[in-house]
């Protein structure tokens, strides 16, 4: 039975002014309340489920293997960001330290870091920017993707193939497996077959359950499934990749991690980490296998930097960098940043 507002609206405490507004907010920031909180487990040292980010070894090879047609349908559907950052995902070097550190600011109820003088969290707009996704315009609900139907990863996947033992390799229970795919992109490309757009929609799969929706080590749900398919709509993902990092930070709160720990890491660089080096000279090692080096032409970033707090070293000096960090060191407005419009609710 549904309930009008006069009925509910009874449940809203009416605003009582700053003060009472300051005291709640005073209660928001106790993360130690939260039950099963990582904040109040000192003696997890690193995130649980860090295994699913390990390296691939048929990654690299079957990306190098692409025909320059299906390149150019993944850069047709926004993707050429992603698919730079897979090539180079070997390389790149995660400080799980850092990550866990964050997972101990962050608030499941408000999606956001609490940190001790303001609170951030990660926008739409930034994310769309940082990983060059097609950009999602007020107004146009019709050009994101939903899912309203029943997923049949079959279905989704008999685009790439028929053949009935290539789609039992490829799943199992709710999950699509990667390396399968990957074999089949190989397969046709050795063979020179000329089904491109097959191809493109294949290593599109790979690369965003790598890089944006990595669930298990090499596998993502069908959902994921669903809503990686629909780039090639023209459906915007943007919201999607947001919620499925949003859903994993929660998770990482509570102990365990699964988001795309790439987009967290570009944003920790974009806000926290990294500054123009004074001495151009002097070049960061750190810096050259942090995700920012592959994105730098976009965002207009130099390899040449100096990482402000490559001194931090353990899980300790991170939570206590982070704990302390002021306004003044959190970068509030970044340059890849200005001149843009963000929508709040």
């Amino acid at each position: 039975m549904k309930r009008n507002y006069s009925a509910f609206a009874e449940d809203i405490p009416p605003y009582s002014g700053p003060k009472a507004a300051r005291e709640m907010y005073a209660d928001l920031k106790q993360l130690s309340a939260i039950p099963g909180h990582i904040y109040t487990r000192p003696e997890l040292q690193i995130l649980h489920g860090q295994r699913r980010f390990s390296k691939m070894p048929w990654l690299v090879p079957m990306l190098e293997l692409l025909p320059p047609t299906s390149i150019g349908h993944l850069k047709e559907w926004g993707l050429s960001t992603i698919f730079v950052l897979a090539k180079n995902y070997n390389k790149l070097v995660h400080v799980w330290e850092s990550v866990t550190a964050m997972a101990e600011l962050w608030h499941p109820q408000t999606n956001s870091f609490i940190f001790p003088e303001f609170e951030a969290t990660i926008l739409l707009e930034e994310l769309e920017i940082m990983l060059a996704l097609p950009r999602y315009q007020r107004g146009k609900e019709l050009a994101i993707s939903y899912t309203v139907e029943q997923i049949n990863s079959w279905s989704i996947l008999a685009y790439i193939t028929t053949k009935k033992n290539d789609l039992y390799s490829m799943t199992s229970g709710m999950h699509v497996h990667l390396l399968p795919i990957a074999q089949w992109i190989t397969s046709q490309c050795k063979r020179k077959t000329t089904n491109y757009t097959a191809i493109a929609k294949a290593a599109a799969i790979c690369i965003c359950g790598i890089i944006l929706f990595p669930e298990s080590d090499g596998a993502i749900s069908f959902c994921n499934l669903s809503i990686i398919d629909s780039i090639s709509e023209g459906m915007k993902i943007g919201q999607a990749i947001l919620g499925f990092l949003y859903a994993g930070l929660t998770s990482a709160a509570l102990g365990g991690f699964y988001g795309s720990v790439i987009a967290l890491k570009l944003w920790m660089g974009m806000h926290i980490q990294f500054r123009t080096a004074e001495n151009p000279n002097i070049e960061c090692m750190t810096m050259l296998n942090h995700p920012l080096a592959y994105v730098g032409g976009r965002l207009h970033m130099s390899t040449r930097a100096w990482c402000k707090t490559a001194q931090v070293k353990g899980i300790q000096a991170w939570c206590q960098y982070l704990r302390s960090l002021t306004v003044a060191d959190f970068d509030m407005r970044p340059r890849f940043m200005h001149g843009r419009i963000i929508h709040l609710p």
